[in-house]
């Protein structure tokens, strides 16, 4: 069939675009093309590639044609992150697509409160990435059942693979928490370490969208939770890492307050906005309709990444073992 993809060479899209190559479909791939995929593929040479900056188009209110005029009978859209920018495109390819796959968050669901978080459960998102995460799948949703518009969603948890920083133990994005837990340094976490924080591999994530064009008549009108079998807590994910550096983790633990005192503050926003969500969701429903089944545990999924990152940045680390 005849994918478009929008954002495909990001995160998802680098393992993504190499699977639908691969099972024979027409791979169309839109985006600023100012950045390549994290890892080389030779399904990439297959692809085609249409430059479009979709905050400028859509600002000159034609985005959603053009992606029409592309004739896809699949589209992917992985960079949709407005209610706006969703209408606009859904309107356009109502009618004109046999399947409209749009990637959400599981940030739709604000505060994690009966876990593991099921899809029908209540959405109470805050912060305006969940708002608009959560506006944006319940138009898509509504106008599902109201036309039939051919739309899944797919809820990813906290995307990691080779080529980024995953979040860490601390709850942000710092690589200095990995640098001293692998070399036996004492880490302070926020609070008991008890939040939670619930990583995907992004070929996982990758897998899922496959599986919901593999399993369309089960797909369609749907969200799907992509991620790992299960959540880490904090200091489970701080041991877990010590360990596997060969290390004891020596952890302290600081109320909130204090504990913000010690990061910078686009750490201690990154911090808070993940403990205050602590996801921790459920993939049942995935594994059942799509087939879903996560090569990964969130473990090996940061373990990759780590080995990944420590390796290209040439760190030298006084652990027993070796990072990569």
């Amino acid at each position: 069939m005849k994918v478009i993809i929008i954002g495909g060479t990001g995160h998802i899209g680098t393992y993504l675009v190499p699977r639908l190559v691969m099972a024979g479909h027409q791979v169309i791939c839109v985006s600023r093309l100012q950045s390549d995929p994290y890892s080389e593929h030779s399904a990439w040479k297959s692809v085609e590639f249409v430059a479009i900056d979709r905050i400028e188009v859509e600002a000159k209110g034609n985005f959603g044609e053009q992606i029409k005029d592309l004739q896809g009978e699949i589209v992917i859209d992985l960079i949709c992150f407005t209610p706006e920018s969703a209408r606009v495109l859904a309107e356009a390819l109502d009618g004109a697509v046999q399947h409209f796959i749009h990637c959400g968050s599981m940030w739709v669901h604000g505060h994690s409160e009966l876990v593991p978080t099921l899809e029908s459960q209540e959405r109470n998102p805050f912060g305006q990435y969940g708002i608009n995460k959560a506006k944006i799948e319940a138009y898509l949703l509504s106008i599902a059942r109201r036309s039939g518009f051919p739309v899944t969603i797919l809820h990813p948890g906290h995307i990691t693979g080779p080529g980024w920083l995953p979040v860490n133990p601390a709850g942000n994005l710092s690589p200095e928490v990995f640098i001293r837990l692998a070399s036996g340094d004492e880490i302070t976490l926020p609070n008991l370490g008890m939040e939670t924080v619930h990583h995907v591999h992004a070929d996982d994530v990758a897998q899922a969208f496959m599986g919901a064009i593999e399993n369309w008549q089960n797909a369609r009108g749907e969200s799907f939770h992509v991620v790992s079998n299960q959540a880490m807590s904090l200091r489970g994910y701080a041991n877990a890492m010590a360990k596997w550096f060969g290390q004891d983790a020596k952890l302290k633990f600081l109320p909130w307050e204090e504990w913000k005192k010690l990061v910078n503050q686009r750490d201690a926003e990154l911090t808070w906005d993940h403990i205050t969500h602590s996801p921790n969701g459920s993939i049942a429903k995935a594994k059942s309709l799509l087939g879903y089944n996560p090569r990964y545990s969130s473990l090996q999924a940061v373990q990759e990444s780590i080995g990944d990152y420590f390796e290209k940045k040439d760190i030298q680390v006084n652990s027993k073992t070796t990072a990569g």
